[in-house]
């Protein structure tokens, strides 16, 4: 295993971090999801991410049981701010909302700590001096140990951190966004900034739920459990929206071809394309089975040729790249 530190921070974490969001579902029940967190740490991962929205907090619940006897070997992180009920203040970045969502979150994980706490996703409607000057007195309390925020846009991760220099806060350490060989959008402003500034980012979706596999097939209906099939639940219209794509399949479709030329296993490849960029810290593997550890975490060993990284590149300029004039031109 390799490790890097959270950005600025001296706080090392693994670089495959364990996705539980689906982990006492029916795709992973909870014996299944305890082994996997048990065999992960037993393979050096120490990075865990969970969330309260996942299911209710069950997902909290079992990386909570997994984690219970081996929890100051694990660097610990779960979110806030997706609803986790009906009314009014249940969501958001409000002080009354996460102050009663870390006490949720730190009871579901029996812990009286989280190493480093989300915010899920922007909140426009809440100052974000109000949300900082609250992660700010739970890391003075030591509830909290490191902030960093999700989904954010370039700009908005900008003027976090700027808010929080203003008045003397604790500063987002790191950033999470989607990013694989299908969505490289992060690259254009995102990274940049993170690598000037030496900020921790950690990625999720690096397979693209599974589609960069190369497993599935455009002509044929997803598979019944897959993260793409025809169950009528938002869980799966949101997949089946972001990735299943006529485009995305003919991508797959090329990126398999040159993994092929250089007998390279599809989600090895993919993940490794992620490790070789120096400024992401962590993979998020939503790891569902025992056998997935040994495959994901084979992936580090693994370092792509420059051939290779530059097929890849032109998958991208052909398929997803902006086709006219667009202002970031070092893109």
């Amino acid at each position: 295993m390799e490790y890097k530190n959270l950005g600025n921070t001296g706080l090392r974490v693994s670089r495959i971090c364990l996705g539980t969001m689906v982990y006492g579902t029916d795709e992973v029940d909870e014996p299944t999801s305890i082994k996997i967190v048990e065999r992960a740490l037993d393979v050096g991962i120490n990075f865990f991410d969970t969330a309260d929205v996942y299911f209710g907090g069950q997902s909290e619940g079992i990386v909570g049981k997994a984690l219970k006897k081996k929890r100051h070997s694990a660097v610990l992180a779960t979110k806030v701010g997706f609803p986790m009920g009906p009314g009014l203040m249940d969501s958001g970045l409000s002080r009354w909302h996460i102050l009663q969502a870390v006490e949720g979150s730190l009871r579901r994980l029996g812990t009286d700590y989280i190493d480093l706490y989300y915010v899920h996703a922007p909140d426009y409607n809440t100052p974000l001096e109000e949300t900082l000057r609250t992660f700010d007195d739970l890391i003075h309390q030591g509830k909290v140990r490191y902030i960093g925020c999700s989904n954010f846009y370039a700009w908005h991760f900008c003027k976090a951190r700027a808010v929080s220099e203003f008045h003397n806060l604790s500063q987002f350490e790191c950033i999470q966004s989607p990013y694989n060989l299908l969505t490289r959008d992060i690259e254009i402003e995102l990274l940049p900034y993170c690598t000037s500034e030496r900020l921790g980012v950690t990625v999720y979706n690096p397979l693209a739920a599974g589609l960069l596999s190369g497993e599935y097939d455009a002509k044929k209906a997803p598979p019944k459990g897959s993260r793409f099939s025809n169950e009528k639940t938002d869980f799966n219209k949101t997949y089946r929206d972001r990735y299943w794509l006529d485009n995305n399949f003919e991508a797959v479709s090329r990126l398999k071809q040159i993994g092929s030329e250089h007998s390279r296993n599809m989600v090895q490849f993919s993940l490794a394309w992620i490790l070789n960029n120096p400024t992401i810290t962590s993979i998020l593997c939503g790891i569902t089975s025992l056998e997935q550890i040994e495959v994901d975490v084979a992936a580090i060993d693994l370092k792509l040729s420059k051939e290779e990284l530059s097929a890849c590149d032109e998958v991208w300029k052909q398929y997803f790249r902006p086709p006219r004039y667009f202002y970031a031109k070092v893109m």
